[in-house]
């Protein structure tokens, strides 16, 4: 990629005010320090000779394009323009002359929105077909995967899954999703079996959080992070060929359900989502498994 901004000197008024604004960045977040010295450091040298408080819209605008034509995509370029929106509001504290925000009008092109990577069937059975005989762990560790998979929750709603809101009688799950909001979800036969086998050898570890479903050896409730690197881990050692996250299992999940049964508005329910709208790029992923059978199937489709 080329560079997000051309080499020109910084002028000493627009490096003065680099270093005004980085001074007053002190009490934020690292992160955020780091971001908002980056991207205003990119508009100082896109600005050249010109004063950053005399720069206009027209002329962000036109910075904007530029950046996007060096290949920077629009999320890039959103996050860019908040730091230079928090730039331009402290200038205006510092009674630049600046009457209005010259960034307050602007928007950044959109980027193709990115469809959530799936696992085919054959790919989830292998990921949770776990021999959890010698290991507490990974006994533990399957009954993660299956109930992620088998009722598509978020990570965070695994995490926090509790003994007493999983019914094994009546195969359900109550948890609380995004907005506090609690929603029952089914549980399959063969996530409702991993969890059978995994209480049994929980009940012999020392558990601090009796009230936690899933626990590490020290018997605390489990991290969404170690979940995170469980699976990774899992993933390469079940023999999958690309990295796997948590909430690949919650797209399969919706993904699958989707295409066997074809009712959008039950999958809006189980995944918690507040609009179908949310649900409905779900309709993206099966059209693409329709379209590689049919590009792979019909004479007429493509050169082969």
């Amino acid at each position: 990629m080329k560079p997000v901004a051309p080499s020109l000197p910084v002028s000493p008024a627009n490096a003065a005010w680099l270093e005004a604004f980085a001074l007053a960045l002190a009490g934020r977040p690292r992160h955020t320090r780091e971001a908002y010295r980056r991207d205003t450091a990119v508009l100082a040298q896109l600005a050249g000779a010109t004063d950053l408080a005399r720069l206009t819209a027209p002329e962000l605008r036109r910075f904007l394009a530029l950046l996007h034509g060096r290949g920077l995509a629009g999320r890039s370029l959103a996050r860019m323009l908040s730091s230079w929106r928090a730039f331009y509001r402290f200038a205006q504290d510092r009674d630049a002359g600046i009457a209005e925000n010259p960034c307050a009008g602007l928007r950044p092109p959109r980027s193709p929105k990115k469809l959530p990577s799936a696992l085919s069937p054959d790919e989830a059975v292998q990921l949770v077909a776990i021999d959890g005989s010698a290991d507490p762990l990974a006994l533990r560790d399957r009954a993660l995967f299956e109930l992620a998979y088998s009722s598509g929750l978020r990570l965070s709603e695994l995490a926090g899954v509790d003994v007493d809101r999983l019914d094994l009688d009546s195969g359900e799950v109550r948890v609380w999703g995004k907005g506090a909001k609690e929603r029952i979800v089914p549980v399959g036969a063969a996530a409702l079996d991993a969890i059978r086998a995994w209480l049994a050898v929980r009940a012999a570890l020392p558990i601090v959080d009796p009230q936690a479903m899933f626990v590490g050896n020290g018997g605390r409730r489990i991290a969404v992070r170690t979940i995170e690197r469980r699976l990774a881990a899992w993933a390469v050692k079940q023999g999958l060929s690309r990295h796997v996250h948590p909430h690949m299992l919650r797209h399969s999940f919706a993904s699958h359900v989707l295409q066997s049964s074809g009712d959008l508005r039950a999958v809006q329910e189980m995944l918690g989502h507040a609009s179908i709208a949310s649900t409905q790029v779900y309709t993206h992923l099966d059209f693409q498994a329709l379209a590689k059978v049919y590009d792979a199937a019909h004479p007429r489709a493509r050169k082969k």
